[in-house]
């Protein structure tokens, strides 16, 4: 969402302190927020297929799609900003984009990949699951956690706790992404093999806690999240997916046979 972001941000207070289990926002101690120019990244979507728009308010189905900007623009290196000039994609209530790369993702040490939302304030979050894909048909959602209270609907420009936020896409503001990591996905399902992804799939949570549109996270938690958002750019923003671990190309992993043979020779090498 993206109107109203000067006004909305009077409206946002900051937490006098982080309540929940998992990582705080972005530049406090323990964070785990990527800015958009880390050299970690190596490669960034260029291809996208299967834009879903949702409607702008779920309990309103007169009343719309999400329309403001297009696929394309979650192409390429992240450019988030708090600005209502960054190019993005909305997806609406339970929308949902697929991403795909030159070089499938690999499930490397730690962090594989991260998703880019433009929240404009750390308090100020969209969110969305995320599901990952070796052949474009089958996908595996990464569990995700919400321990946000669910008796109180969080409003349009209510503030939520990124500490209370796991395996969430959107839990960084504009121009942090949101890490994830393969391992967490791993054994799911015999059609994604971990070590090879082609796709990434976007869904925007509705954030509705009304049993008729609520969805849940993995342990079958209602998910609290700002709702209605009923704007052109309503639901979850999507900027950009970038790569941290790429299966190398098939020249790379010549190099690197070459490299560990010489080395072995080197090593079984009588001494002079």
């Amino acid at each position: 969402m993206r109107i109203a972001a000067t006004s909305a941000l009077l409206i946002v207070t900051a937490s006098a302190a982080w309540a929940g289990p998992y990582a705080p926002p972005a530049g406090q101690p323990g964070s785990t927020a990527l800015a958009a120019g880390d050299s970690l990244f190596v490669d960034w979507a260029d291809g996208f297929t299967n834009l879903v728009r949702g409607p702008l308010d779920i309990a309103d189905p007169p009343g719309g799609l999400a329309s403001f900007g297009s696929g394309s623009n979650a192409l390429g290196p992240s450019d988030a900003t708090p600005s209502s000039a960054t190019p993005i994609v909305s997806l609406g209530d339970g929308g949902q984009i697929t991403l795909s790369f030159s070089h499938p993702i690999t499930d490397g040490p730690g962090f594989d990949f991260a998703v880019f939302e433009n929240g404009f304030a750390d308090e100020f979050l969209e969110l969305a699951f995320v599901e990952v894909s070796t052949n474009g048909a089958d996908f595996v959602r990464f569990p995700g956690i919400s321990l946000t209270q669910t008796a109180t609907q969080i409003g349009g420009f209510d503030p939520l706790d990124a500490t209370n936020l796991h395996n969430l896409a959107g839990k960084y503001r504009a121009a942090f992404g949101t890490p994830f990591d393969l391992s967490d996905v791993a054994g799911l399902s015999p059609n994604v093999d971990a070590a090879y992804i082609n796709f990434v799939r976007l869904v925007d949570v509705v954030g509705s806690i009304d049993p008729a549109h609520r969805t849940l996270d993995s342990l079958g938690n209602p998910i609290n999240d700002p709702n209605p958002t009923a704007f052109s750019s309503g639901g979850f923003d999507l900027d950009a997916v970038g790569v941290i671990h790429a299966v190398p190309e098939p020249a790379g992993w010549v190099l690197i046979a070459i490299g560990v043979t010489l080395s072995y020779l080197a090593w079984r090498r009588p001494a002079d």
